[in-house]
């Protein structure tokens, strides 16, 4: 009860359940896949796909929309979501949601400056010249990240998954207010601590499914994931407020991601609830249609299909798509 009235259990919007159950039943059909899945090839095969599926969705989609909006106005019910959500996507969300929130949305997929990047997603990190880095190399090097970050988790057993003083990067990105901050890290050590058991939980219920399917599939998701977010910029320019992103507009794959096609306008107002967002695109469609954004006519996953896609854009804007 808040000033006598019954305290709201949803932060935004009770539609946030339809993401609630997705989150639990990917949780449980990991569980199921882990326990009955047959030995044979093609069963396995399948079944890593499904985990594949399942755990690509989920970073691009349900766990996103997660680290900008928790779901409830109570902080213990968001702590569970996190702790659940982090076993589906095999890495610490509130994790994600430091380097996601705190430093891509700042730094909106920035150029080089002193050899580097700001962003540390940055499509430009890990080129050889002032250009994107090839899609190759930026998965490449993508990749070999997530690994480390996914070892530094159980490295961090030791210290009961604790963040270490060695790990600066995470520490630099949590709040300086001295509450928050030992909220925030402590947040993390749940995340990991339910990602280990989790793990282990798979391993108990047939290590072989964990090693031939589970752990594979987690890479294939970690580079479906980093092809996502490269043609969600390849082509923007990252200096504009209005043009710094790569939007989808088709109806169906909307519907399917929560309006997760609206890139630019989520890039413009991150912190604004998913349902929202084609009212974003509407109030600010002069200011998007005048810095001649780039509008791709398929969605970021198969962006390598969208061939008109502007690579240098030292001419005049321009629209593409």
């Amino acid at each position: 009860m808040v000033d006598g009235k019954p305290r709201r259990l949803w932060r935004n919007s009770p539609v946030d359940a339809i993401l609630l159950g997705i989150c639990l039943a990917q949780f449980a059909g990991t569980m199921a896949l882990a326990a009955l899945t047959p030995d044979g090839l093609w069963w396995r095969l399948g079944s890593a796909l499904l985990v594949t599926a399942m755990m690509t969705y989920s970073l691009i989609v349900v766990t996103h929309l997660f680290v900008h909006q928790p779901w409830f106005t109570n902080d213990r019910l968001n702590t569970v979501v996190s702790m659940i959500s982090s076993a589906n996507i095999a890495q610490s969300v509130q994790a994600y949601h430091l380097s996601h929130v705190r430093n891509h949305h700042r730094y909106n997929n920035d150029r080089k400056r002193a050899g580097t990047t700001e962003d540390l997603s940055s499509t430009y990190r890990y080129s050889r010249d002032e250009e994107h880095a090839p899609l190759w190399r930026y998965l490449v090097f993508s990749l070999a990240a997530s690994i480390q970050d996914y070892a530094g988790t159980w490295a961090s057993l030791r210290r009961l998954c604790a963040v270490g003083p060695r790990e600066t990067t995470l520490r630099g990105l949590a709040t300086r207010h001295p509450g928050r901050r030992a909220a925030e890290l402590a947040r993390v050590r749940y995340d990991r601590l339910a990602q280990v058991a989790v793990t282990g939980l798979l391993a108990v219920l047939s290590w072989q499914w964990l090693l031939i399917c589970y752990l594979p599939a987690v890479a294939v998701a970690f580079t479906l994931v980093n092809i996502q977010n490269y043609y969600r910029h390849f082509g923007a320019e990252p200096d504009s407020r209005y043009a710094n992103s790569v939007s989808h507009y088709g109806r169906l794959y909307n519907r399917l991601t929560f309006n997760d096609g609206y890139h630019q306008e989520h890039h413009l107002r991150p912190a604004t609830h998913w349902s929202r967002l084609p009212e974003v695109a509407a109030q600010y469609q002069q200011r998007l249609d005048e810095a001649g954004r780039v509008v791709s006519p398929v969605p970021a996953m198969v962006g390598f299909l969208d061939t008109g896609r502007v690579v240098a854009r030292s001419s005049a804007p321009q629209v593409v798509g």
